[in-house]
């Protein structure tokens, strides 16, 4: 019965995750200055379900014994890593590219795909007050995200993972970033967002993430 659940909560939570960020397609063929705010709405969406799936199920399932793994096709007593849960979702995702990338990552088709991108992760690695970072790159509109080692187990995966490049991370380390790339087409077709989200309490969710005295600034 608890295969069945955790493999019927992967079907719900990846779907669902993808349908919410096929609505923000349409905005990638706005004018260039909405590629910015587009970005960062997208961004927000992938954090937010990433950090919902780490505290919500790997963390909330860790005891049970189901686990993530990279095979977890084998075992229906497995779950996907958050970096493939997230790569699942973009799978499903045509309008435009979404992932998580990283200067040593464990699975080297995460690396930077530009010199541009590497030199985001190093600067979001170096300066713990920036969030985010907004670029143009050749023929596309890049966001990158801090990706942050918010819990003790993402630490542990990385760090003791038999092909790690590196095995030092500490928790609320930038381990990497969270990519959307926007493809540079603008078009009338279509339409500019509206003005900044506004600042809103914190959500249960965020409540929910595990406190430490070192988080970045930004963090809520």
């Amino acid at each position: 019965m608890k295969g069945v659940l955790v493999h019927y909560g992967r079907l719900v939570l990846i779907p669902m995750f993808s349908i919410l960020l096929f609505s923000f397609a349409w905005t990638a063929k706005a004018a260039e200055p909405t590629f910015d705010q587009t970005a960062r709405y997208i961004l927000e969406i992938v954090k937010a379900f990433r950090t919902a799936y780490v505290l919500e199920v790997v963390e909330h399932l860790r005891d049970s014994g189901v686990v993530p793994k990279e095979d977890w096709q084998k075992d229906s007593h497995y779950i996907p890593l958050p970096a493939q849960f997230v790569k699942a979702a973009a799978d499903q995702v045509t309008g435009f590219e979404m992932g998580l990338i990283g200067l040593t990552p464990l699975n080297p088709e995460n690396r930077p795909k530009t010199l541009a991108e590497s030199d985001a992760l190093v600067q979001l690695e170096k300066n713990r007050d920036v969030s985010v970072l907004t670029f143009v790159d050749g023929d596309q509109f890049k966001a990158i995200s801090a990706d942050l080692a918010f819990v003790q187990s993402c630490v542990d995966c990385h760090n003791k993972h038999p092909s790690a490049p590196r095995r030092n991370f500490r928790r609320w380390d930038v381990m990497g970033g969270v990519i959307v790339r926007l493809k540079r087409d603008a078009s009338p077709e279509g339409l500019p967002l509206g003005p900044e989200p506004s600042k809103r309490p914190m959500a249960p969710i965020e409540r929910l993430t595990p406190n430490s005295a070192v988080p970045p600034p930004w963090v809520r």
